[in-house]
């Protein structure tokens, strides 16, 4: 069962951030019919909001209000 985007709390501050468009390459859902934001979309977000996010692109990760983006 896939939950309605609407209802998940990191849509909902995306929206408040950039609009109400998602590009494919922002997010995807996993098994649990979660919606999982990439790198991609933390890195237009701008700074690290500290969640323990799977895909932080930040140095160090975690923490909150984090701009340094690791070296690839």
């Amino acid at each position: 069962m896939m939950v309605p985007t609407q209802h998940d709390w990191i849509y909902q501050l995306y929206v408040r951030e950039f609009g109400n468009k998602l590009s494919p390459d922002e997010f995807y859902y996993n098994e649990n019919s979660q919606l999982v934001m990439t790198e991609a979309y933390h890195q237009k977000r701008g700074s690290c909001c500290g969640n323990g996010c799977k895909h932080c692109p930040y140095e160090p990760a975690h923490k909150k209000g984090n701009t340094t983006l690791k070296i690839q």
